[in-house]
């Protein structure tokens, strides 16, 4: 199965550095480029699951509705784009609630998926899942099995749909997928990860791959972006590497693979047979 999905935050969300929040001051690009995605799958008649963050919700209320009224499975993406493990569990579930709240009102549904920031999500913070559960949460697309620069689980094992289990709670989780070369472990299915690499390693990675969790930007395919010059070296270059010609890669990687939306292979998943992690 090859899932699409997409975070739907602002070209400066890519920053984790700075702790001000105050992003009144920088260019609104959302539009365009969400408009480039939604034009995009309209061309080749498909459908994907969006993770909204919710300070977006409150600032372009009408781009969530743009992206509910073509047909899209709505997903979120917490409030604020703060780090998972740099919170307390408080602090988690008056975030995550808060944008469970303001994109519920636009679109007139409860929402049931989360995304978390960079995948922050780790082993150190197992409440989430709890607080997840609590807040009608039924699957989780936040796990990074493998390290990552600001989350990571490791020891989460084979990339592949499973039952995540906290005392007593179940969720749904559809990690990110990895690839194996030579007993490394290797993302290729979005962001920087699907920017840096050639499009024939993608194509062929892909295809001999069962599970594909692809997950993009806005910002990953908008060339004209600012640069955020206080970024470290590498963010920065994770961040902005291959824009340029990001846009037509992505449309044909929708073009020549079918893909489906999170609840959608959820119905069509084996849940019975799936692993199951339990957390103690």
């Amino acid at each position: 199965m090859n899932i699409l999905t997409f975070d739907i935050e602002e070209w400066f969300h890519c920053d984790f550095i700075s702790k001000d929040n105050d992003w009144s001051n920088y260019e609104v690009r959302i539009h365009k480029n969400t408009d480039f995605i939604l034009n995009t799958l309209s061309k080749h008649n498909r459908k994907a699951t969006f993770f909204i963050l919710g300070w977006i919700a409150v600032k372009h209320p009408e781009i969530v509705k743009k992206i509910y009224a073509e047909g899209h499975e709505i997903g979120c993406h917490s409030m604020k784009h703060e780090l998972v493990h740099r919170m307390t569990p408080q602090q988690f579930r008056e975030d995550t609630s808060n944008a469970l709240n303001e994109i519920e009102q636009i679109i007139g549904e409860k929402v049931i998926m989360y995304r978390a920031p960079a995948f922050s999500i780790t082993k150190q913070t197992p409440w989430a899942f709890e607080i997840l559960n609590e807040l009608g949460i039924t699957h989780d697309a936040s796990i990074f099995p493998s390290k990552h620069d600001y989350g990571g689980f490791p020891d989460f094992g084979n990339s592949v749909p499973s039952i995540i289990e906290k005392n007593g709670t179940l969720i749904k989780e559809f990690p990110m997928s990895i690839h194996k070369i030579l007993n490394k472990s290797i993302v290729f299915s979005g962001g920087g990860f699907f920017r840096l690499f050639p499009y024939n390693m993608i194509k062929k990675w892909t295809i001999v791959s069962d599970y594909v969790m692809t997950y993009f930007h806005p910002r990953d395919f908008d060339k004209g972006q600012p640069m955020l010059q206080h970024l470290p070296l590498m963010r920065k270059f994770k961040s902005y590497y291959g824009i340029k010609h990001s846009g037509a890669k992505f449309d044909k990687f929708i073009s020549d693979f079918k893909t489906t939306t999170i609840l959608n292979a959820s119905k069509d998943f084996d849940w019975d047979s799936a692993k199951k992690y339990i957390i103690r």
